[in-house]
């Protein structure tokens, strides 16, 4: 899956994407960590070093608890982990700052109202933020050093990029805690649509757009909004257990094709209008 990245690009929008404002923040870290993929081919590489760095020194830190194995053996791992680290934090930091335009431009154009009583933004947590003067690795070795203590007796290590988060922000304020499941829904439409146009600009291609069961959910203005997106692309796939969630503009450009379940079990496709 890696190596497609450069070779074919998506955007999709699934039910399950609606957890992403308020969900786990492993959802955004994992939507995070995709979109900086496509964009810089060698963030995997760190991303990747960075998983190896911390799963040995998680185990590491775990024989060191059980006393088979010294502190002094750490500072390979912590060499490996704040390089790699750091390496991942500036990645993800250089696209919330691209993101932050198109993901600005996108809310007000489907929710013009809500943008104008607030920008929505996207900010990044950490537990080794950077003070006056320090850089991302510095800031990423110090607190190591601070935790190193808690590290031990828990046998895991808490500071990292494994641990942050991307916050969703409406006028500074962060969604999870007070937004309705309506502007969630559409701050995540909006993070969709930017990705869109963020993946669009690195050559021009527009990446192949996946909707599934989308529209279900949507208010004619949101739906219209991306009727208009959908039209624009050489190609989309939607899928929808109701044809009529389809809006009918969509219809009259599209391609139709059921999958029904036959007699014997297996899965039917007939192209219909």
């Amino acid at each position: 899956a890696t190596s497609l990245a450069g070779v074919l690009r998506t955007v999709m929008f699934a039910p399950e994407d609606m957890l992403l404002v308020a969900g786990s923040p492993s959802l955004r870290r994992e939507a995070l960590d995709r979109l900086v993929g496509e964009r810089s081919p060698g963030y995997a590489r760190d991303l990747a070093a960075y998983g190896r760095a911390l799963q040995q020194r998680n185990g590491l830190l775990r024989r060191i608890r059980e006393e088979q194995a010294t502190r002094a053996e750490l500072r390979f791992w912590d060499t490996s982990l704040v390089d790699a680290g750091a390496a991942v934090r500036e990645g993800r930091a250089r696209l919330l700052d691209a993101l932050s335009g198109p993901l600005a431009a996108a809310h007000a154009e489907i929710a013009p109202d809500e943008a104008a009583a607030g920008r929505l933004g996207v900010a990044y947590a950490t537990n080794a933020s950077q003070q006056p003067g320090e850089s991302v690795r510095d800031a990423l070795a110090r607190r190591l050093a601070e935790t190193a203590d808690k590290e031990v007796w828990n046998g895991s290590t808490l500071i990292g990029p494994h641990r942050d988060d991307m916050v969703f922000e409406l006028d500074g304020r962060g969604l999870a805690s007070f937004a309705s499941r309506g502007q969630q829904r559409t701050a995540i439409l909006a993070f969709k649509l930017a990705e869109l146009d963020l993946l669009t600009d690195l050559d021009g291609h527009p990446p192949l757009l996946l909707l599934d069961d989308v529209f279900s959910e949507l208010d004619p203005e949101r739906r219209s909004h991306l009727v208009h997106r959908i039209a624009e692309l050489p190609q989309a796939f939607v899928t929808t257990t109701t044809l009529d969630d389809l809006d009918p503009a969509l219809r009259s450009v599209g391609t139709v094709w059921a999958v029904t379940a036959a007699a014997d079990g297996t899965g039917r496709i007939e192209r219909g209008g």
